[in-house]
């Protein structure tokens, strides 16, 4: 049995206001680190401002008509609160991705005695908590950043319904955000990937912004829509995946992997108004049976480079060629701060010049010294170090198999 250590599963911004520091709690430890938000932001202030999600030229472009850098397994780190385990897909939280320009969070989701818990493969593998709690800091940062167009993608492992996960989005005040789409039980005509159009499609991530219904959420997958919980949506309804099990990275490819029994092609996908979801993260082969997340290679894999081989740029420039001029709406990459992965969603989404309201992981106003710490380490940590975080999960990967 594989253990896969991956699962796919206005006014301008105003930076001479006072700071509020927000701590954010995560992790199974409880490792702090410490956000710096402006206090007209921090308070909820309706949002005026000129920029959608950084920039002021995405504010008109329908949904489907973005690219999204998003952090695969968001919630599972090697960092010092999991003793940096090679487990770990990220070296900062969903928060500072956030800060850093992210807006998909992806993570699996597990049933851990009756509350759902994000689990990478398994509970006893790498636990990051109940989703209660991760949910409730997205909201916090959500509160405090009312021009951003935030989506989720949960692995539902144990097949859960609708009301599991709706009463922890409930509970933790995120509900308020979810956006409901026209039709959320099909997906969109393929008109929708018009920049502005959005008759029968998505709206543009102003209309969003303006209506604060800012949240969009899939799951993979939901047994049954619900219209109790209607912002929650089944994600093969909506979105077509490349493969994601890639241990070469000259092995990167822009074919449909899933759903395969839906669509014969990318084209049929792209022309029933599927939006792509491009997977661009790399494992190493401990054995046969165990895979961990490629750090070794990750700035060539996260490269915003054209020419190199298994960059990230590369596979997009690829899969727009490949999908006759469709780009990848949504992308998922491990350690999203190297390269940095965000370079290539700007040039995708033909940002140019600086972005507004953005934070480097590592700045001091963004991320807490052990998080700094852990930057300088990346995936280059000591022998030492790195011997004994692999001891200690094969140890737990042989009890599970």
């Amino acid at each position: 049995m594989i253990i896969p250590i991956l699962v796919s599963v206005s006014t301008a911004l105003v930076s001479t206001l006072p700071l509020l520091l927000i701590l954010d709690v995560s992790g199974a430890s409880g490792a702090t680190t410490t956000t710096a938000t402006s206090m007209s932001m921090a308070t909820g202030v309706a949002a005026t401002a000129a920029a959608c999600n950084n920039s002021p030229s995405l504010c008109s472009r329908a949904y489907t008509n973005v690219t999204y850098m998003g952090a695969h397994d968001s919630p599972f780190l090697r960092d010092a609160s999991t003793g940096n385990s090679i487990a770990g897909d990220q070296y900062y939280n969903a928060t500072v991705a956030l800060d850093g320009g992210i807006r998909l969070l992806q993570g699996q989701v597990h049933d851990l005695n009756g509350r759902l818990e994000l689990c990478h493969t398994s509970c006893a593998l790498l636990d990051a908590g109940s989703l209660e709690s991760w949910l409730s800091k997205i909201r916090h940062w959500m509160d405090g950043n009312p021009n951003e167009v935030v989506t989720l993608l949960l692995v539902n492992s144990d097949s859960k319904n609708a009301s599991a996960f709706g009463g922890d989005f409930e509970a933790s005040g995120i509900s308020k955000y979810g956006y409901t789409p026209r039709s959320p039980t099909a997906a969109a005509s393929s008109s929708s990937s018009s920049s502005t159009t959005t008759t029968g499609g998505w709206p543009t991530l102003q209309e969003l912004i303006d209506k604060d219904k800012r949240l969009v959420t899939f799951i993979a997958p939901l047994p049954a829509y619900s219209p109790s919980y209607p912002y929650l949506l089944d994600e093969f309804t909506h979105v077509f995946e490349t493969p994601y099990d890639v241990k070469s990275l000259d092995n990167f490819t822009c074919n449909l992997d899933r759903p395969a029994a839906k669509y014969s092609s990318v084209a049929d996908a792209i022309e029933a108004g599927m939006m792509p979801l491009m997977n661009h993260f790399a494992y190493t082969e401990i054995t046969s049976d165990i895979e961990i997340p490629n750090a070794g290679d990750v700035d060539t894999t996260n490269s915003p480079s054209n020419t190199t081989t298994g960059a990230l740029g590369a596979h997009a420039q690829r899969c727009e060629s490949e999908w006759t001029g469709a780009k990848p709406v949504f992308i998922l990459v491990d350690f999203f701060d190297r390269g940095p992965a965000i370079d290539a969603a700007d040039a995708l989404n033909g940002i140019q010049g600086k972005t507004m309201g953005r934070e480097s992981p590592g700045q001091s106003s963004t991320s807490d010294s052990a998080a700094r710490a852990t930057s300088s380490m990346r995936g280059d940590m000591g022998t030492t170090t790195r011997a004994v975080a692999l001891v200690a999960f094969c140890a737990v990967a042989l009890v599970i198999l």
